[in-house]
């Protein structure tokens, strides 16, 4: 068993590796042939030196943020040709209009099944306006009803809320539906594997969805055939092929279960070893999630239909998922998530808009930090009026690049009062924002580029729920094993570094 399950993951390594240097030859090809135009003749120079301007002004009249865009116009300015083939190439969103098309047939169908009872909003506006601003604005911009009579578990610890999977996995009576950007089939994943085993056994439904390259140095395609022969249906999200394809760029970085309808999880972790502190490749691994049970798992049954669904469609009675029955509780849950084929981007629109609303505090815990000049102002704005504003980050990261573009944007956000603190354990790979005891957020979504403009993710916004207090009781006990770095960012810097730095910044949303 060890055996082959080293060579699958050998075979899966190979084939992104022959993925990656098949589109790079593709892209090195083109750009070169396109290359060759320059030096026919000055004329067609020059005219490809105006193209060039004129690409670039259209990139800046474009309705995208502007710290996507000046990525794009300096590179076509330094480099047309190389710049311009590469915009054209993966840059345009309108090359992927087919896959948004087929989204949005998908969400035409399921937004008849998402209900929001607005007797609600009012109670919501009666103990909180500015959390019903925020449940307003997830509704408005994302169709995401807000719910009551939901009970929520906090995990502080990925372990507890994989092993509380495993435990309500064994009481599933009708279904189980599992969606992650990474699955690892090793130990940890192989005891949850036997239940969902014995249950598809025993007649209930078994749906497995991850993202192919998320899981691609773990499984190989021998996986669905696995699944499949104990009746389990498995299906993958975008697979990786040798050939330029924009949309490979966009993955789906969520991470969701439901039982029966009635019970869901999220959170930053997969299901793969080190998250569980199995292997400690970067120290230890810090990472959450969330437990709800009640009326509000209807919105993540449906929100992991429409992925399931985009990748085959399914005909079924949708009266036998959306069955979730209320479980009496205190406060708010709003279950969401973002698409990279829309005009919204509504994880940063939430994380913004809670920062607005706060009065005393709002911290932050995010394993990278890439963020939008946009964003950046709302957090130092907020520290500048007397917010508390603090960021954790990794003390040990686990990439060194995108360490270095974490890193650079300390500067700016110490300067406008935000504390950034580094966890010395190890990699925090939580997602979570918290502010004044009253609001909170927990699932996939980072403070980077990629999974606020490029992944499909997924999170719950919290709201006077019991759970909040131990979600800033992990919050605090983070901070004690942190390090805050705010004063070593703070004071002037040589312009070598500071140069460095604007380039780094510079590049950022491009990876």
């Amino acid at each position: 068993m060890r055996v082959e399950k080293r060579t699958n993951v050998r075979n899966s390594i190979m084939r992104l590796f022959v993925v990656i240097v098949a589109v790079s030859f593709q892209i090195f090809w083109l750009l070169n042939l396109f290359g060759q135009l320059r030096f026919i003749s000055p004329k067609i120079g020059q005219a490809i030196n105006n193209l060039a301007i004129l690409v670039a002004l259209w990139i800046y009249g474009r309705d995208k943020n502007i710290s996507i865009n000046v990525p794009w116009m300096a590179l076509i300015l330094a480099f047309p040709m190389f710049g311009m083939g590469l915009y054209f190439l993966i840059g345009r969103t309108s090359l992927f209009n087919h896959v948004k098309e087929v989204y949005a047939h998908i969400d035409l169908f399921l937004y008849r099944y998402f209900h929001q009872d607005w007797s609600i909003l009012e109670e919501m506006e009666s103990v909180d306006i500015d959390s019903a601003k925020d449940a307003h604005l997830i509704w408005n911009c994302g169709h995401f009803p807000v719910y009551k009579d939901t009970a929520v578990t906090y995990y502080p610890e990925a372990l507890e809320g994989f092993n509380a999977q495993i435990e309500d996995m064994k009481k599933a009576q009708h279904f189980i539906f599992i969606e992650y950007h990474a699955i690892e089939d090793g130990y940890s994943f192989g005891q949850m594997k036997e239940v969902l085993i014995e249950r598809a056994a025993a007649g209930v439904e078994v749906r497995i969805f991850y993202d192919d390259m998320g899981s691609i140095g773990f499984l190989n395609k021998s996986f669905i055939k696995e699944m499949e022969s104990y009746g389990i249906q498995c299906r993958v999200f975008n697979p990786i092929r040798p050939w330029i394809l924009v949309f490979m760029n966009n993955r789906d970085h969520r991470k969701i279960t439901v039982i029966d309808g009635q019970i869901g999880y999220t959170g930053g972790y997969n299901l793969a070893e080190e998250y569980f502190n199995r292997t400690h490749p970067y120290g230890y691994w810090k990472d959450t999630g969330i437990r709800l049970e009640g009326s509000a798992v209807r919105s993540m049954t449906l929100t992991f239909l429409e992925m399931w669904n985009a990748t085959n469609p399914t005909h079924q009675a949708m009266a036998n998922y959306l069955i979730a029955k209320p479980v009496p509780s205190k406060g708010f849950v709003q279950p969401y998530a973002d698409s990279p084929l829309d005009d919204e981007y509504l994880g940063e629109d939430v994380y913004m808009s809670i920062v607005n609303h706060a009065k005393k505090y709002v911290y932050f815990v995010t394993p990278y930090l890439i963020i939008t000049e946009e964003m950046t102002r709302v957090l130092t704005l907020a520290a500048k009026r007397g917010v508390d504003v603090r960021i954790i980050t990794p003390g040990t990261p686990d990439k060194q690049l995108t360490y270095m573009f974490t890193q650079s944007f300390y500067r700016d956000l110490v300067r406008g009062g935000v504390r950034i603190f580094e966890y010395i354990p190890g990699f925090p790979h939580a997602k979570m924002c918290i502010s004044d005891d009253t609001v909170a957020t927990c699932g996939t979504i980072n403070l980077d580029y990629r999974s606020l403009y490029l992944h499909f993710e997924n999170g719950v916004y919290l709201s006077h729920v019991d759970c909040i207090a131990k979600m800033k009781k992990d919050f605090d006990h983070m901070f004690d094993l942190s390090k805050d770095v705010s004063e070593d960012y703070k004071g002037d810097i040589n312009m070598i570094v500071r140069t460095w730095r604007a380039i780094v910044r510079l590049i950022a949303p491009l990876f």
